[in-house]
């Protein structure tokens, strides 16, 4: 009787027990710091033997400048191909720029197409050349194609190695080429099923294949419905069309409509994961090389947006300038005006936060535009009134002036209700005339909060208390 395998219970470990099994840990890192400082190399290549590639490439990342070329004079031949294509992008650069030409070369043509593109793309046009020229012709030949593309499309994304069988095979025929061929790529979830022109009209799963009788034609066992993706679509909407349709691979055609590769959700999962953090990191108004980056170069992109925030700021003083006879005689106003600019900016960040990832999602769309942007001001709204009665209880408590209670909580409703729509408005504003909503939507909202949260406190006040 066979027994069931057993496994350890989870229950009850700990954060450190479970990065332990997962992944890297802070212990492992500081281990290896300490070999690479005392020359311990037998130990070093014992630990990064038992680690995954992926966990190579995040202590690679861990280890200063100095650790990290020594790290790879003594386990260079340990670290496999796909450890570079893990890497951040700055990172992979530093190392790259370490290697001879020959070097690079080999690496190239270890990797996957889309992996071997990066690692070409980071370097200058020269460099590129002399890597190619080592590289056997058929390689060389894909490479630049895949080069040929656009940054951010599918051609770049795609893999040239798939598999395509005639219609008018049977099951056993196309098992037979599968045990037999070779070249065929090492993950793949499909068959794709072409014309004698090479384009595809379907597509044959793998346990469909393999749960068919032999003699059973292609043709009646494939999918006839797929998503075609052309080879200039952008990044994103190849993203989507996986998450939509819950796809495991995709069919790349060219202007022609023929077939020359495949997408995988492997390689989208990746795309998900950028494109995520690059709206992010733009609404910060930072670049995805901040954390790795030189600090001359960061500095020098926080300094753009810090420049642009700068002028937005002096905006924001002029409209309290015109109010400066007001705030001579009341001093309070002085205190409690940053209370609501500041809730103004917190809420626009909360709304604009929703609208730039449901519009790169595509759940915001031209047809429910209005009504989202609808329950936006009512939310808004709902929330405005909450902390305005809070506030100008606070407030009349604070300075025993029920007046100042009253402008602070209408000044509230106002910029809350302004921040809200705000919000929703500026980046489906932006995104109608192309420009990305992630980079300019946050400078325009904080402007906005902050002017009309000043205008409408100290105009209030103008009208009320003088």
């Amino acid at each position: 009787m066979l027994e069931s395998p057993k496994f350890d219970s989870l229950e009850g470990r700990s954060h450190e027990d479970e990065e332990a099994i997962y992944g890297l840990n802070d212990q492992t890192v500081q281990q290896i710091r300490e070999f690479l400082d005392d020359n311990k190399n037998d130990e070093i290549r014992q630990k990064i033997g038992a680690l995954h590639s992926a966990d190579i490439a995040d202590l690679i990342e861990h280890l200063k400048p100095k650790h990290r070329s020594k790290l790879l004079d003594i386990a260079d031949d340990l670290i496999e191909p796909e450890v570079y294509s893990d890497l951040d992008d700055t990172v992979r650069e530093d190392l790259v720029d370490e290697m001879e030409t020959a070097e690079i070369a080999e690496l190239v043509n270890e990797l996957e197409l889309d992996d071997a593109i990066d690692v070409l793309d980071d370097l200058e046009k020269d460099e590129q050349q002399d890597v190619l020229k080592e590289l056997p012709a058929e390689n060389r030949m894909v490479i630049e194609e895949g080069l040929s593309y656009h940054e951010d499309t599918a051609g770049r994304l795609m893999q040239r190695d798939l598999v395509a069988v005639p219609d008018y095979w049977d099951i056993g025929q196309t098992i037979d080429y599968l045990r037999e061929a070779d070249g065929l790529p090492g993950d793949f979830y499909e068959i794709f099923v072409v014309d004698p022109r090479h384009h595809p009209i379907g597509t044959l799963r793998l346990d469909h294949a393999m749960r068919s009788r032999p003699n059973v034609p292609v043709s009646d066992v494939m999918h006839r419905e797929q998503k075609l993706i052309p080879v200039s679509m952008d990044q994103e909407e190849v993203a989507y069309l996986f998450q939509q349709y819950r796809l495991a691979s995709a069919a790349v055609v060219n202007n022609s409509g023929a077939l020359i590769g495949m997408i995988t959700v492997d390689d989208i999962v990746d795309v998900i994961s950028e494109e995520a953090e690059e709206d992010i990191l733009r609404l910060g108004g930072v670049s995805e090389d901040d954390l790795f980056g030189s600090i001359l170069e960061t500095t020098r992109t926080r300094f753009t947006w810090l420049l642009v925030n700068l002028f937005t700021a002096i905006l924001a003083s002029v409209a309290i300038s015109l109010f400066d006879a007001t705030m001579e005689k009341v001093i309070a106003l002085a205190v409690l005006m940053p209370i609501v600019a500041s809730m103004g900016g917190n809420a626009g960040t909360q709304t604009l936060t929703v609208a730039v990832r449901a519009i790169a999602t595509r759940e915001l769309t031209a047809s429910n535009m209005f009504g989202i942007l609808r329950k936006e001001a009512i939310v808004a709204f709902l929330n405005g009134c909450m902390f305005a009665v809070l506030i100008g209880l606070v407030s009349w408590a604070w300075f025993g002036d029920g007046d100042i209670g009253w402008v602070i909580a209408l000044a509230m409703v106002v910029n809350m209700v302004v921040a809200g729509v705000a919000g929703m408005v500026i980046p489906i504003t932006l995104e109608r005339y192309e420009i990305d909503p992630a980079i300019a939507s946050s400078v325009f909202v904080t402007t906005i909060t902050d002017i009309i949260g000043f205008v409408a406190f100290l105009g209030i006040a103008s009208m009320v208390l003088l």
